[in-house]
């Protein structure tokens, strides 16, 4: 597949399980697939790639406010882990679940060495930032004072600064039997501060408005620096306290924030109406279990004490810190408007100028068009659906809606394309982590204009990205499709790695048509011609292309799969690529994320090599390409191997019919990933990662090469 690496799977052994034996004795016996020590912890897997994000902030390969950019997006990642995944674990722990992961390890254990590693990520993303980024963005002129660092006239300056911008938006809540605790916030930080009244000690709280600016800009006549000055609005806020409690001393005040619950679990068997239920419980998460309270290291135990009571909680929850709270807030430093510290802007390139709607179903009819984001624009897609907008023939728009974000054009045109008299079809998955309130807003909005909107199936994510264009053309109707790896968000496709395939073909038409069919209505379709579809088909499927490889490899035939995806989780479908390695089946993993699978092991995946690339656009395309005794075969689409892509969700991957574009896709983007390591790091047999390539002469940015790709020029013969 692609050219294979220099270096493919070495023998690393993982364990002395197995003794050594006599040459000249019989092989050992075959390793029990079912070994959990074959397995690496979901949880720590993630919390890994977590560490290879931050990796990056504390790269010198990046401009510097880059590398603050990574720190931000690493800490805003560990926030999510523990409003989903720890709170996943926590509600399993109390529910007295009492199962083990594939590699072993209980839930109570899962917890542990989760939270204790993520406490080394904490602790990292405290040094990365105070020894590392601090100075050079100080040299870079970009200063930020600690309160200790405050002059005089920097001192005066923020306290009119609090009184006039700061103040009006403090709400001091005090804690006693006259007052119950006040209600804390996912995410928020606040103050626990304690005061002396009347020689009575006592609480209070004071929260850190989301909606001012954590970073205060300090003008360059008052701080006395070159450049830009900042300083921090807990600071501001903690210098100033006095002012919110006149006649009462403040004795101190230690800053600590909570990570809630925010994972919404639905019987929807039971929910009469999918769209308020989905409300409700978005009202209920606001109360949801807190998995973190993350405080102040100076924090006296007496207040913790209090904190902890009042939230019903224990210690294993708590994390202490001397760094800096809520590091995702950095992501506002990374939008400074210092170019020279950044990534050199690019245009991307544009597939269907402006003007030529009228070509597109004719150049669709002839041949397949594949969009490669960011490297191409998402506006491909916009003027796609722009054409079918102003195409008289074209009758009906469908589509799938997971995560369009908060400003989005597609919903407008899909709202134009009701307008105009087209039949609209949308199907808006509510339960898209994190972006359900959005969802919700955009089916009201969608529902209001007359479109017609579904929600999906019952206990079933739709995740699959399709859209179908159908267009009277003579006495019959025709119909063209676009098949996604991300999703209908001009935002993320600006920064997502993802393909876009658009195609006439007709049985991959016909299969997207009856999708949504079943999505819309009430098919029970089995069976489809092209597509495989979760959760129907798509595990068996790939299970029997693995088989085929097996099989050309037992024949001597050419043979051997890459994977390009986020995620290898399923137990499952982890033994069948186990079972393809031990008889010779090389397997190249590209896998951005978690990966469950151990490469390496001697008689069990010796010839699997798994590396993941973590660079300036986030790899986000699913591609699952098969040798096939040299006629190969390559699918793109939404799902990664995950039992809840497989079993739990609606997923699609297809196929690539067009061989230009299909060697496009098998050959060369899949071979750039292979082929250029400077983003790389490979995944060793003992769960670990190790940089691969770095700074070594030759090696190059994957990312980069993709930047200058062109696909192959078609014979017109």
């Amino acid at each position: 597949m692609a050219q294979e690496p220099a270096a493919f799977p070495g023998k690393t052994s993982v364990g002395s399980d197995r003794p050594e034996a006599p040459a000249a004795e019989a092989a050992p016996p075959e390793r029990d697939l079912f070994d959990p020590r074959l397995y690496i912890n979901r949880e720590l897997s993630w919390l890994a790639f977590n560490e290879r994000v931050l990796a990056h902030a504390q790269s010198d390969g990046h401009p510097l406010l880059e590398r603050v950019k990574f720190l931000a997006i690493a800490a805003n990642n560990l926030d999510e882990f523990f409003m989903i995944r720890v709170a996943t674990l926590t509600r399993q722990l109390r529910a007295g679940l009492n199962t083990s992961s594939c590699d072993g390890l209980t839930i109570e254990q899962q917890l542990r060495a989760a939270r204790s590693r993520a406490e080394r990520s904490l602790r990292s993303f405290a040094g990365c930032w105070k020894h590392d980024l601090l100075p050079r963005l100080a040299s870079a002129g970009i200063h930020f004072l600690d309160a200790a660092q405050y002059e005089p006239a920097v001192a005066r300056y923020l306290a009119r600064y609090f009184t006039a911008n700061v103040s009006p938006a403090l709400t001091p809540l005090a804690f006693d039997r006259g007052h119950p605790f006040p209600y804390i916030s996912n995410r928020s930080k606040s103050f626990a501060v304690v005061v002396e009244d009347q020689g009575v000690t006592k609480f209070a709280r004071v929260k850190v408005p989301d909606v001012l600016p954590r970073f205060i800009p300090i003008p360059a006549e008052v701080s006395g620096h070159s450049g830009e000055t900042f300083a921090f609005l807990e600071d501001v806020i903690r210098l100033n306290l006095a002012g919110l409690f006149p006649g009462v001393g403040v004795q101190s005040a230690h800053l600590f924030r909570i990570i809630r619950d925010t994972d919404i679990v639905l019987r929807e068997e039971e929910a009469e109406d999918l769209l308020e239920s989905v409300d409700q419980s978005l009202k209920a998460l606001r109360h949801g279990p807190i998995t973190l309270l993350e405080v102040d290291a100076e924090m006296p135990s007496q207040v913790l004490d209090i904190l902890l009571e009042n939230f019903e909680l224990d210690e294993s929850v708590v994390m202490s810190t001397r760094a800096r709270l809520g590091m995702a807030d950095w992501m506002a430093l990374a939008r400074l408007r210092r170019p020279e510290l950044k990534d050199p802007p690019f245009v991307p390139r544009t597939t269907w100028p402006n003007g030529e709607h009228d070509l597109i179903f004719e150049q669709l009819r002839g041949h397949d068009q594949l969009v490669h984001h960011p490297f191409d624009s998402f506006s491909a897609v916009e003027t796609f659906l722009d054409a079918a907008i102003e195409d008289p023939q074209v009758v009906a728009i469908k589509i799938t809606l997971y995560r369009v974000g908060s400003n989005s054009p597609i919903v407008d045109r899909l709202i134009e394309a009701g307008e105009r008299g087209k039949q609209v079809a949308v199907l808006v998955e509510l339960k898209a982590r994190f972006d359900e309130r959005s969802n919700i807003d955009w089916a009201t909005r969608l529902e209001e204009a007359g479109v017609h909107v579904v929600y999906g199936v019952a206990n079933l994510k739709t995740h699959c990205k399709l859209c179908l264009v159908v267009r009277k053309e003579g006495d019959r109707f025709k119909r063209y499709v676009h098949v996604g790896t991300g999703n209908y968000n001009r935002t993320t496709a600006q920064i997502y790695t993802d393909l876009g395939l658009f195609t006439a073909n007709e049985a991959i038409a016909a299969d997207v048509a009856e999708l949504f069919n079943y999505l819309t209505g009430y098919s029970r379709q089995t069976e489809y011609r092209a597509l495989l579809v979760a959760p129907i088909a798509l595990r068996d499927r790939f299970t029997e292309l693995v088989d085929r490889e097996i099989a050309h490899a037992q024949a001597g035939r050419p043979s051997g799969i890459v994977l390009k995806n986020n995620s290898i989780a399923d137990p499952g479908i982890i033994r069948t690529l186990y079972r393809a390695s031990r008889e010779g089946v090389r397997i190249e993993a590209i896998v951005r994320g978690i990966c469950c699978l151990r490469p390496n092991v001697p008689g069990v995946s010796e010839n699997i090599r798994v590396r993941s690339v973590v660079g300036r656009f986030l790899e986000h395309s699913r591609i699952y390409a098969f040798e096939n005794g040299g006629d190969l075969e390559v699918y793109i689409g939404s799902a990664d191997l995950m039992e809840r892509n497989l079993d739990r969700r609606v997923e699609t991957l297809c196929p690539i019919a067009d061989p230009h574009l299909r060697e496009y896709v098998g050959r060369t983007i899949l071979g750039t990933y292979l082929q250029n390591d400077r983003l790389t790091t490979i995944l060793r047999a003992d769960g670990e990662y190790e940089r691969l390539g770095g700074q070594a002469a030759g090696s190059a940015d994957p990312q980069e090469v993709l930047l200058s790709l062109r696909q192959p020029e078609r014979n017109p013969n």
